[in-house]
């Protein structure tokens, strides 16, 4: 074997074991006998798991906040998140003399600390607009081959300002799908009329379909019951059997509990999954009524100091202790991590990969021996693992004196 792992807590497994791979396989899980390899790993009881996906992160927005200051943060986290739309307007304004160049280098910064983390995968959005052009887009598609060994980056090109109440930007999306961008995005809720959100989903999800792309949409992001955009994507998904998520769909919170439950039973029929980041604002989605209602929820970071979020590492260990927190699933914790790896592999499409031979060797040996450990710590894997290889190793030090 190339890599084995020994002395490892697997999850609902009792008992040490190891891991070996070989060619970037898992060849070999079971329980700790000793073997030989040409790299051997003590986990030292710790947790060893699949790695972590992230269905939601503007990258190329990352640590922006200080050229943008702090009165977009300020204006979306307000209240009942009302004034959601007036803060995106507000942030727009850094995007006028936005390069390629300056995206990639504080976009670049964010994905080495994925790899520190443990993020196998991120679903990534890149503005598109008149302002914007397409430099968003291209610095993510140049990173997406610089780290494609380490984290598998698609590429979102998302019209963050709107499609009719800015012309010009569907053109520009079409482009940046033509350049290579792996998703096609969308904001519905953001236009100005319930029509021109109806026609915002229907042109996506037709550019999606012409070119063999799912969608990634923001929809209902703000404290607004009578808002449908949810609706309106989980319809326009069922007709034409495009997939895709939808994000953030915080209007759901409020909505009443006939409707939800109408809607549920649309979004599973269309196989729409939703990637909620409640901690990026103070409503946030009904999260386990979706998930008792068989409809795929994941956990994203959605902002890393930017103008709707001050703080984040890409670390979604951190992303679901907040979330126990928030969500007041203090007691769910093992649901909230599948919210970070296998659910949310299962929001993008991507195969879900539990740790058994033959499996993809990605895997991550955590600090905690439980995730209740890993959640209190939520401090970088000891080692990430992709495809057999380890591309980070992290330890930590306290001497007291």
């Amino acid at each position: 074997m190339e890599l084995l792992i020994r002395n490892a807590g697997l999850r609902g497994r009792p008992g040490r074991w190891m891991l070996g791979a070989d060619r970037g396989v898992l060849t070999v899980v079971e329980p700790d006998a000793g073997a030989d390899a040409d790299t051997v790993i003590d986990a030292e009881g710790n947790l060893v798991t699949e790695p972590f996906v992230d269905a939601h992160l503007h990258l190329c927005k990352v640590h922006t906040l200080d050229l943008v200051g702090p009165h977009a943060v300020e204006t979306y986290t307000q209240g009942g998140m009302s004034a959601a739309m007036a803060a995106i307007e507000a942030a727009a304004a850094v995007k006028r003399d936005q390069t390629a160049a300056a995206v990639l280098d504080r976009a670049r910064r964010a994905l080495l600390e994925s790899v520190r983390h443990g993020v196998r995968a991120v679903q990534a959005f890149a503005d598109v607009d008149p302002d914007a052009g397409l430099t968003g887009v291209e610095a993510l598609l140049a990173l997406r081959e610089e780290f494609r060994d380490r984290v598998e980056v698609r590429v979102v090109a998302f019209p963050q300002d709107g499609l009719l109440r800015r012309p010009g930007t569907e053109e520009l999306i079409e482009e940046a799908v033509r350049l290579g961008a792996d998703v096609v995005g969308g904001i519905p809720w953001i236009e100005y009329t319930d029509a021109d959100a109806a026609e915002h989903v229907r042109r996506m999800v037709e550019l999606a379909r012409r070119t063999g792309r799912r969608v990634a949409m923001l929809v209902d992001d703000a404290g607004d019951p009578g808002l449908r955009t949810t609706e309106m994507l989980a319809s326009a998904l069922l007709a034409t059997g495009v997939r895709g998520s939808a994000q953030h769909a915080r209007a759901m919170a409020l909505y009443p509990e006939l409707y939800l439950r109408r809607l549920l039973g649309l979004c599973r029929a269309a196989g729409l999954g939703f990637v909620s980041d409640p901690h990026t604002g103070p409503l946030h989605l009904p999260v386990f009524t979706l998930a008792d209602a068989g409809v795929p929820v994941a956990l994203g970071q959605d902002d890393i100091e930017d103008a709707y979020y001050p703080f984040g590492r890409h670390n979604l260990l951190e992303v679901a202790f907040l979330a126990a927190h928030l969500l007041e699933a203090r007691t769910d914790l093992d649901r909230l991590y599948d919210m970070v790896t296998v659910e949310a592999a299962r929001v993008l499409g991507r195969p879900v990969h539990r740790l058994v031979p033959g499996a993809p060797a990605d895997l991550v040996v955590l600090e905690g021996r439980t995730v209740r450990q890993a959640l209190t710590l939520h401090a970088p894997p000891r080692h990430v693992v992709v495809g057999g290889r380890v591309v980070a190793s992290t330890r930590t030090r306290t001497e007291f004196t």
